[in-house]
């Protein structure tokens, strides 16, 4: 559901383009990536850095697609929002010793799993599901740019909201996969915490 709500933007921003043009679907983009914002702030008390890097490149580069009335500014959000979450993983990884890709995760498959058995994965398969993310955000930010100047802007707006939720839904459905074998098989007996304390 938390997915769903985040393309929110995305897909209004589709539809007041093909109605209107680019600048009121950016203008919309702008007011509503603040109203995730402010629904993250009131819903949970806390907005999550992620929605606070996209909130502000889409209020720097909105602003400046308005003021000078030039689309080439708005066409370098997802390009930089993917860059920054390429390099992210990467200089947590091999820098700092920490896996993103491991720690958002594991909290989801804990958090969905009906088991009481906690999920164990090596690490040889979060550092490739790292280096998998590494290279998708990267090669997302890449294919934007491009196809931002070398196809018609229709095309690129389809691109950016087909295109990117078609690659995301495409990424996550092949790491389901890679961690599938690790996850509890739900047939068998749940822990029952009270009965063995």
């Amino acid at each position: 559901m938390h997915a769903i709500i985040e393309f929110i933007p995305l897909i209004l921003f589709f539809a007041v383009f093909k109605l209107v043009d680019i600048y009121w679907a950016t203008a919309l983009l702008m007011g509503t990536t603040f109203l995730q914002v402010a629904y993250s702030y009131f819903k949970i008390g806390k907005v999550p850095t992620r929605q606070w890097l996209f909130f502000a490149i889409a209020v720097i580069l909105g602003t400046l697609t308005l003021v000078f009335h030039d689309e080439q500014f708005v066409k370098w959000k997802a390009t930089i929002i993917y860059a920054v979450l390429s390099l992210s993983l990467l200089i947590s990884r091999y820098f700092l010793g920490k896996n993103l890709v491991k720690q958002a995760l594991s909290a989801i498959l804990n958090n969905a799993s009906d088991s009481e058995q906690e999920i164990t994965v090596p690490e040889s398969l979060w550092d490739k599901l790292n280096i998998l993310w590494i290279a998708i955000t990267a090669g997302i930010s890449a294919l934007n740019i491009y196809i931002a100047y070398n196809f018609s802007l229709d095309f690129w707006v389809n691109f950016k909201v087909f295109g990117l939720m078609g690659i995301t839904f495409v990424s996550l459905f092949a790491t389901i996969i890679m961690l599938y074998k690790y996850l509890p098989d739900e047939d068998e007996p749940k822990v029952d915490n009270k009965k063995r304390s």
